[in-house]
């Protein structure tokens, strides 16, 4: 059976109303029909159901979820959407799982993007949403928790607001690559990292300075955090390496920054240098030698994201919690690299 044709020109779509006239029933009726409650007759059930089939009838979703209240979807803010992301690829696996849909979108690294995407999820009233931070202040989204919109923090904490993170145990990963190349000989082990105005630059720098400490040896021309750019690790790694006392081996703080220093050295000085790098570097084993790496679970803390959310969404009082997922150290002959200077 065709529709009168809308104001607009396309065809309107078929309500409850029309099914409740074709099928000479109660509004109400076809209501309780459509919501699966079973105290409706059978007979009114069969009338409803056959005057659904012939006019193609689709319940009103997102009426549904205003009379509910809730969605059925949470969002995702992280920072990279355009290359593999294993992280969200195991948030939107088990998003699936639990029945929920998912909303990604990327920051692109920008804070004020981030803004717009965090508070446009929330004005559309997700049941919850995931957030892989930049910026330095989350403080605007303190009115949209004590509203009730339940967030979960991954890879690093939300600044200016207290919500449930799930993040890696960034000083044990630095700490395992810092021993790693000391059990193999290496005494004067350097550090290039991200800038410590990010989280987990500073945790990581931090960390490393401490092993340095631990083992007796100074700070002083070894430890490098900043700015991830050509120029500016060019100029570090020139410190480290060709110096009075030049470093044999390093540690990388980051996938880019790992990418940034191989670019730097090229094939030949990377391959007689000792690295190894905090992330999991793609075709890792292209490089010669292997690079070996402290990898993140990023898989386990995708699924540990949702699972903090959906029990946030189901006890909003709870204490909120924080999760420091292991890491792995995965020998592969770049962290094995013998002790020798490079050249100059």
């Amino acid at each position: 059976m065709g529709q009168t044709p809308a104001g607009n020109g396309r065809p309107r779509r078929p309500t409850m109303v029309d099914v409740a006239r074709e099928a000479g029933v109660a509004l109400r009726t076809v209501s309780r029909v459509v919501n699966n409650d079973p105290t409706v007759g059978p007979a009114y059930v069969a009338k409803v159901e056959a005057a659904i089939a012939a006019l193609n009838f689709r319940p009103d979703e997102r009426a549904r979820q205003l009379r509910l209240g809730v969605t059925g979807t949470i969002g995702a803010a992280v920072r990279r959407i355009a290359e593999v992301n294993p992280a969200l690829a195991a948030i939107e696996q088990t998003a699936r799982a639990t029945g929920l849909r998912l909303l990604a979108s990327s920051t692109d690294f920008d804070e004020s993007r981030e803004r717009d995407i965090l508070v446009s999820m929330c004005r559309q009233r997700l049941d919850g949403i995931i957030v892989e931070p930049f910026g330095n202040s989350h403080g605007y989204l303190e009115p949209e928790l004590a509203a009730g919109m339940p967030m979960v923090s991954m890879d690093r904490p939300m600044s200016g607001i207290s919500v449930d993170c799930v993040m890696s145990d960034n000083a044990a990963g630095i700490g395992t690559a810092f021993h790693h190349l000391h059990r193999h000989g290496h005494r004067r082990i350097g550090y290039i990292g991200d800038s410590e105005l990010v989280f987990s630059g500073r945790e990581r720098a931090a960390a490393f300075r401490a092993a340095l400490v631990a083992h007796g040896q100074s700070v002083a021309g070894l430890v490098h955090p900043g700015d991830i750019t050509a120029e500016r690790v060019a100029a570090d790694l020139d410190t480290v390496l060709h110096g009075p006392d030049p470093a044999t081996a390093l540690v990388t703080g980051n996938l880019d920054t790992t990418i940034a220093v191989l670019r730097v050295l090229g094939p030949q000085a990377a391959s007689r240098l000792a690295i190894v790098g905090f992330d999991e570097v793609p075709l890792a084993d292209l490089v010669r030698p292997a690079l070996t790496v402290v990898a993140q679970d990023t898989a386990t803390i995708g699924r540990t994201a949702v699972e903090l959310l959906s029990a946030r969404i189901a006890d909003p009082s709870r204490p909120v919690q924080t999760v420091i997922v292991p890491v792995e150290l995965k020998v592969r002959g770049s962290g094995e690299v013998p002790p020798h200077a490079i050249d100059s």
